[in-house]
């Protein structure tokens, strides 16, 4: 019996081990719903990203009956501009020029060291001076030699003295007025070498040659300069540059393909790249009457209606080609009174057409805008879809979408 008592209870099945593996297989689980749970806490407390974004007002201006038909760029060059250096090779011995200075046209810039040159000059007018004796030596002999002659003339009247004699006597009077001629020309070319020593001597003397403002100093005393490149970069090839202020004009390129928009004497608006806000009234000099084949432009000389101390040389600038109509007739048609003024930065073009984005309550919003073809600077004329006062982006996030919401940086 007890064996079969054993053998049924090795049959039964013991369910302690399954309610404990059942009561494990929850802890997984609740796991899962916490972490899930403190995620969607975390995204309810921080809620959507919010961009920085910078904005501009959209501000309204008067309408004018002139407008731009081509924009350019280019720099600001002198027309009298010029490295001042010496005629001969020389040690400088002193130099009288800064950077900024003002010279008129003469001033002295530089001296070299004219030490040689001083003892050459001298020993030209010693030579003169020799000469000029010889000279007078050569017209003592000259009048004794005729007095001879004069003697011989009347021994020969009186049949005393031969024809040879009077013909010795005529041939020292003739060589010695040949002499004497020869002498006199000596002196000259003395003197023409005194003047030679004298222009050497100012060649020492380095001036200005135009008035105006030294931009540059190139050479300090006891260094050699000399008007071409010699001694393996240890010569100097100036003494400083010269920049004429007031014939300071714009020069730039324009491409060929629209050469046609402009013209002599057309009224152009010029603005510095350093002075954004400053519109400065010039206007066409003259087309420069070739083209450049590598680049496929043609040079545009420009001028300033008037001079500022604020225009420097090779300051970069942007030029809007204007055009001046009798009734105003070259205004786009539709446009009103008055326009908007957005910077460039704030349109979006695609190819639905271009737009802007808006903010309002914190809000993008994207509004399509008509805008003319003309600007001035890097700012651009909207005539439709934008009303003055509003808050215009300018730069942010390139994904920006309409709905997105943002914080403003104010310009």
């Amino acid at each position: 019996m007890p064996d079969e008592k054993t053998s049924l209870d090795s049959l039964r099945i013991d369910r302690s081990r399954e309610g404990d593996e059942t009561k494990h297989a929850w802890i997984p689980i609740l796991v899962v719903i916490l972490l899930l749970g403190l995620a969607g806490t975390l995204w309810w407390l921080r809620g959507p990203a919010v961009a920085e974004v910078r904005t501009v007002i959209a501000r309204e201006v008067a309408a004018s009956s002139r407008t731009t038909v081509l924009n350019a760029s280019g720099y600001v060059t002198a027309r009298r501009q010029a490295t001042v250096s010496s005629k001969v090779t020389g040690k400088v011995l002193e130099v009288l020029i800064e950077e900024g200075m003002e010279v008129e046209a003469g001033q002295v810039m530089a001296r070299l060291d004219s030490s040689n040159v001083r003892a050459g000059l001298i020993l030209a007018e010693a030579q003169t001076e020799a000469a000029r004796a010889a000279v007078k030596e050569t017209g003592v002999r000259l009048a004794e030699a005729r007095l001879g002659l004069d003697r011989a003339l009347a021994l020969r009247a009186g049949k005393v003295s031969s024809q040879a004699e009077l013909d010795r006597a005529q041939a020292e009077v003739d060589a010695l007025a040949a002499r004497i001629d020869r002498q006199r020309r000596e002196v000259d070319v003395a003197q023409r070498q005194v003047a030679l020593w004298q222009r050497q001597l100012e060649d020492m003397v380095i001036r200005s040659p135009f008035a105006g403002i030294i931009v540059s100093k190139n050479a300090q005393p006891g260094e050699m300069i000399s008007p071409i490149s010699a001694g393996g970069g240890f010569t100097r090839t100036g003494i400083g540059t010269v920049v004429d202020m007031t014939s300071l004009e714009i020069e730039v390129d324009v491409n060929e393909s629209y050469i046609n928009r402009v013209s002599a004497g057309q009224k152009v608006i010029a603005v510095l790249d350093s002075y954004p806000d400053w519109q400065i009234p010039s206007y066409v000099i003259a087309i420069i009457p070739t083209a450049d084949r590598q680049k496929a432009t043609v040079a545009v000389r420009i001028g300033f209606e008037e001079l500022d101390a604020r225009i420097l040389p090779d300051m970069g600038v942007k030029v809007a080609f204007q055009e001046q109509g009798s009734d105003g007739s070259d205004r786009d048609p539709g446009i009103s009174a008055t326009l908007i003024v957005i910077p460039l930065s704030g349109l979006r073009r695609s190819a639905g057409g271009t737009s802007v984005l808006v903010v309002n309550d914190q809000q993008i919003e994207e509004r399509a805008v008509t805008v003319t073809e003309g600007r001035e600077g890097d700012q651009v004329f909207v005539i439709g879809g934008l009303r003055p006062g509003e808050r215009v982006v300018v730069e942010g996030p390139d994904d920006l979408i309409e709905g997105d919401r943002v914080e403003e940086i104010h310009e």
